[in-house]
């Protein structure tokens, strides 16, 4: 919840009032900066603050594109509290598509940062001092890795009796109960108390509207329990269904290839298979042999490496393991 006077990168944050700043603390080794839009919007009404974020990792342009569509539609405009939107948080990977940040590392491997270590590491560090203490809450966009697809889920702490309401809330297909990674933006967030959704969807370097309208609909209505903005009127534009009950996703399982070849998926998104069921298959190039692949018990799949060629223990297709 915001104080009376609220001053964010030294700058004041006036009731009623919106800001754009650039946090801009690393440089490349031309000596450009690497400025980090900051959109601010806080209502004249006291209330929590969330901070949206997206594209920590440069490639995940779904991420990017769900904050984008916030901003762009004036979401972000509280009646309540105030909302900190970061579109686009590894400026540098977004502009190179490319994961990494400029020093080669995974900016979401150095969390809490340091004052003093690498390049990603200085940004990290910032990011949590100057701007993560003013939230109360945090949706964090990202997409799968590589080729791997993934239906929309949240992923919350195991034993968080309020993310877990708020997972609900959001409204995505699936909330999975991951273990804090160490070292990543979400177990540093956490770390400072604050309550943070995880949101997946889609893969990597692609565009998907359904992916894009799950994230933007479960930002909505994850703000309005909040008591941040009634968005009943643009729900109800966006034809969101406000009866989905997700699926609590406790226990998982990687199906990995048993050999090297092209892989096809006969699985669906969101689909629940039962043990035994064909789900795929892999084969070699050259027509000898092909190898089906089944479902090692009951479960829904969630993830589906989209790549056509696989070698031997890639993970392939992710699964929930249901009694």
């Amino acid at each position: 919840m915001q104080t009376t006077n609220v001053e964010v990168l030294g700058k004041d944050v006036l009731s009623g009032k919106g800001l754009h700043l650039n946090l801009d603390i690393a440089k490349l080794h031309t000596g450009t900066k690497i400025e980090v839009p900051i959109i601010i919007e806080r209502a004249k009404v006291p209330g929590p603050t969330i901070l949206i974020t997206g594209g920590i990792h440069g490639d995940e342009i779904n991420g990017v594109e769900i904050v984008r569509k916030i901003v762009a539609n004036g979401y972000h405009k509280p009646q309540k509290g105030m909302v900190i939107c970061i579109p686009v948080i590894n400026i540098f990977g977004f502009l190179n598509q490319t994961r990494q940040f400029p020093d080669g590392r995974d900016l979401n491997r150095v969390f809490p940062g340091s004052k003093r270590g690498s390049l990603a590491s200085i940004f990290a560090y910032h990011l949590m001092k100057e701007i993560v203490p003013h939230a109360d809450y945090c949706l964090d966009f990202h997409t799968g890795g590589a080729d791997r697809f993934n239906a929309p889920q949240i992923r919350i702490n195991e034993g968080d009796e309020e993310s877990l309401t708020l997972a609900k809330v959001f409204g995505a297909p699936f909330i999975i109960q991951s273990k804090r990674r160490e070292k990543s933006y979400r177990d540093a967030a956490i770390s400072l108390g604050k309550k943070v959704l995880l949101f997946e969807g889609g893969k990597s370097l692609h565009l998907n509207d359904s992916i894009t309208n799950a994230g933007v609909n479960g930002a909505l209505n994850v703000m309005q329990h909040l008591g941040i903005r009634d968005f009943s009127n643009e729900l109800n534009e966006r034809a969101v269904e406000h009866s989905v009950t997700p699926k609590l996703i406790e226990n998982s399982k990687w199906i990995r290839a048993g050999y090297s070849g092209m892989f096809r998926s006969n699985a669906i998104l969101g689909k629940m298979y039962k043990k035994g069921e064909v789900i795929g298959s892999i084969s070699d190039p050259f027509g000898f042999f092909e190898k089906t692949i089944k479902a090692p018990s009951n479960g829904y799949v969630f993830c589906i490496n989209e790549a056509p060629i696989v070698n031997k223990g890639d993970a392939i297709i992710h699964m929930s393991i249901e009694a």
